[in-house]
């Protein structure tokens, strides 16, 4: 018989809170059958079934139910314990796991490259993904946030400068297209533009208003998606300057829009405060940002 670890019942907890096997592995930073392993060694080890496999996910059993009833205080526990340690260790050293969405990882990793060269000891674990992993459970140590400022309780937030983007068009675009001249014009041009709740962003939500849907002949759920359409002259669309000044074929829209980002936010949990590895990380982003 398999022994049981804390990692097993970290993972199955996880997993009883996404529903799936692949979820819980994205906020793990775990694949499927890694998943898998730790569930079935658990099981072995308590010579329990906590799950019943179906096709839309895993359902708990009541043996399942008391492990998820019991667990988060223990859980709890273990992270503010691995936290305080975390913040006595004054060595810039170890694992740093931040969470960011998907389309910041790029603007972030030249940063990261300059921060691991000045601190090699250091290893960094991105987790790219929309959703708001709670730090109190230890997945990540920092979380990046865009948007409203971060309220919930026992985090502390920091303000970075996010980063500039503008509207650009390709050459090849241009060439078949022009360009609009002012805001009246935008209903005479195709966009590659965001879906979903991106949609809400005001410098996305400015072009809306003054088109079809019909010209939007391009959109996804991922800003890396709609750069690289916009660089191959499908449309025009939202880059982030840093990313545009690496090519060498594109044309920035001369028309005044309002082109903000709500705020951009370096967010921990407050028994981290006393990390040095967390206090290096936003002196070097709120430098390399600006």
């Amino acid at each position: 018989m398999s022994q049981a670890s804390w990692d097993d019942f970290r993972i199955a907890y996880q997993v009883a809170e996404s529903g799936t096997l692949t979820k819980a592995g994205k906020v793990l930073n775990m694949n499927h059958a890694t998943v898998l392993r730790h569930i079935n060694r658990l099981e072995e080890a308590l010579d329990t079934k906590l799950f019943i496999r179906h096709q839309r996910g895993y359902q708990l059993t009541d043996a399942g139910e008391l492990v998820v009833k019991e667990l988060p205080d223990i859980h709890k526990s273990f992270s503010r314990l691995e936290n305080l340690m975390a913040s006595a260790e004054k060595n810039i050293s170890g694992n740093l796991r931040i969470t960011t969405l998907s389309d910041f990882s790029p603007i972030l990793n030249p940063a990261l490259k300059a921060f691991r060269q000045a601190y090699p000891k250091l290893r960094i674990q991105i987790i790219a993904t929309d959703d708001i992993i709670p730090l109190a459970t230890g997945a990540a140590h920092v979380s990046l946030r865009a948007g409203a400022e971060p309220n919930e309780p026992d985090l502390i937030v920091k303000k970075l400068t996010a980063p500039d983007i503008f509207y650009f068009a390709a050459d090849s675009y241009i060439q078949e297209y022009g360009l609009p001249k002012d805001e009246s014009e935008f209903s005479q041009h195709l966009w590659a533009l965001p879906s979903d709740d991106k949609r809400k962003i005001p410098f996305i939500k400015q072009v809306l208003d003054h088109i079809d849907e019909e010209q939007i002949i391009y959109q996804s759920n991922h800003f890396p998606d709609i750069h690289s359409a916009v660089i191959e002259g499908m449309a025009i669309g939202p880059i982030g300057v840093h990313h545009a000044n690496k090519q060498d074929n594109l044309t920035q829209l001369d028309i005044e829009m309002d082109l903000s980002i709500e705020g951009l936010w370096f967010v921990y949990h407050k028994d981290l405060k006393n990390s040095a590895r967390i206090q290096a990380l936003y002196e070097f982003l709120d430098k390399s940002l600006n």
